[in-house]
């Protein structure tokens, strides 16, 4: 069969979906045999052959050449066969070229199912076979649709999906939206390949700082670490290969641009940059900041640390619903314990009373041992009996004997209620004292208070009387004037005469 158009077909669509050209070819063929075991039955030897060149695709019945047919569609008589090649013996298999405008239409029907199937199988594997090796990259695409609070991402050749646990909590999305996500994972599934994209992943971060800082891309900083709560904040842990290059200047850019450019991409999300240091401790203080590291104490066989801080610093420590310290913990791969400069001591006091209250133990050997790092009765269980014996100057045995009993749980239970019994009787001690202090202070605020009410009393009467009698005084003189004025006056004598 020649098909003048099969080849620019080809062609288009091998471009077009990015599937191979051996594969919709083969395909093609299928379809080609498909359709004629559909008109000549199932038993039918056929072969179907393509020339890329021409573009011509032919289709080859075959039969055995025997000396009695039986099968007409599988047999051809040695006569007949000498016809095609004069050569042929008995049991060689000739092939005779079919025309195949004589399929009919329901076979035709037949093939053109077949070549979408094996068209759609073609192309999920062309996805899978595109995709599987950029697992691990940013990618590009546009918002298609959603589905049960998925998104479906159009990403050109292909389709992915952003899953509702992959998105961050604070972003919306509309159809027609550009997108930037992670490829997180490629899978080939029974319906297709599947292309799985997150925006939530630790290494959407990391590729988004290596796109935006080039230090990153020539290798000179390094990203050992990150960790997020998406849409909230994140800390990344950063170093240099040259001791001039400043790590963490060279993420956060000039004037912050670097640095702004993703915390844009992330709509928001804080971003802590600090330096990585290969001493746990010195790395554990640089993630914890910008809270102020007091003392750190590390368990290295149950992989945790104690980090001690200021009493003032332990909410800055902690963060916002303990926000700070889980990143920092996801950031180090170290489980944090963070306690308050108090609280450890009184924790430090609680251990050193227990201790103090084991048989056999002295308050001297419990100073040398406390001195020596064995601040607990479970350190001291876990001892060597020379290690004691050097500490406390006492015999091996009396030191075995003295880690025996701290490894006693009831034992210990003893000792940790007498410890308590101590404290709180001290405490009550303590309360007393206070609550005498307090009666003290009342009464001389009392008697204090009385003394001024008299004396200010008394200043008031004062203060009352005098203003009166002057008063008084002044309101004599006024009547008495009055009274001299209203004395009559002499009458003028009249001038006698001289008579």
């Amino acid at each position: 069969m020649f098909i003048a158009e099969i080849k620019r077909v080809v062609d288009q669509i091998s471009r077009d979906k990015g599937i191979d050209k051996d594969a919709l070819i083969e395909a093609i063929e299928e379809a080609i045999k498909s359709a004629a075991r559909k008109k000549y039955g199932a038993l039918v030897d056929i072969e179907t052959h393509y020339n890329e060149e021409t573009g011509e695709m032919e289709v080859f019945q075959f039969k055995e050449v025997a000396e009695i047919v039986t099968e007409p569609d599988l047999e051809i008589s040695l006569a007949e066969g000498r016809t095609l090649d004069p050569e042929c013996q008995l049991g060689d298999s000739l092939g005779t070229k079919m025309d195949t405008t004589d399929f009919g239409r329901i076979a035709a029907q037949s093939a053109k199912q077949v070549i979408i199937q094996k068209m759609k199988e073609a192309e999920r594997k062309s996805v899978y076979t595109n995709f599987v090796d950029r697992q691990g990259e940013l990618i590009n695409g546009i918002v298609q649709r959603f589905e049960r609070g998925n998104l479906i991402v159009n990403l050109g050749s292909a389709e992915a999906m952003l899953p509702y646990r992959e998105q961050v909590p604070r972003e919306s999305y509309r159809r027609g939206d550009r997108i930037r996500a992670y490829i997180m994972e490629v899978s080939e599934e029974t319906r297709g390949a599947q292309v799985i994209l997150s925006r939530t992943h630790p290494d959407f971060l990391v590729h988004l700082f290596r796109t935006e800082v080039p230090e990153i891309s020539e290798g000179i900083v390094s990203i050992m670490g990150a960790a997020r709560e998406p849409g909230i904040r994140a800390k990344i842990a950063v170093s240099s290969s040259e001791s001039d290059v400043d790590p963490v200047g060279a993420c956060v850019g000039m004037r912050g641009s670097r640095v702004q450019t993703v915390v844009q991409e992330l709509r928001g999300e804080k971003i802590d940059i600090v330096p990585w240091h290969p001493d746990s401790a010195r790395f554990v203080c640089n993630a914890l900041a910008p809270a102020e590291i007091s003392r750190v104490i590390i368990d290295e066989g149950n992989n945790t640390m104690e980090v001690i801080v200021p009493d003032d610093s332990l909410s800055l420590a902690i963060g916002k619903r303990g926000q700070n310290v889980r990143l920092a913990s996801k950031l180090t791969g170290w489980r944090f314990d963070v306690v308050s400069e108090s609280q450890y001591n009184e924790t430090m006091k609680a251990a050193y009373a227990i201790l103090t209250h084991l048989p056999g133990m002295t308050v001297t050997m419990a100073d040398r041992l406390y001195e020596s790092g064995f601040y607990s009765v479970e350190e001291l269980s876990r001892a060597k009996p020379a290690d004691v014996a050097n500490i406390c100057g006492i015999e091996e045995e009396i030191a075995a004997e003295m880690i025996n009993t701290a490894a006693t749980p009831e034992i210990v239970a003893q000792a940790t209620e007498a410890a308590q019994a101590e404290a709180i009787a001290a405490a009550a001690a303590v309360e007393a004292e206070a609550a005498s202090e307090i009666r003290e202070g009342e009464a001389a605020v009392t008697e204090t208070v009385e003394d001024a009410n008299n004396e200010a009393v008394e200043s008031d009467a004062e203060t009352v009387t005098e203003p009166l009698l002057q008063t008084e005084t002044e309101a004599v003189v006024d009547d008495k004037a009055s009274v001299t004025d209203a004395s009559p006056e002499p009458e003028p004598e009249e001038p006698h005469s001289g008579e």
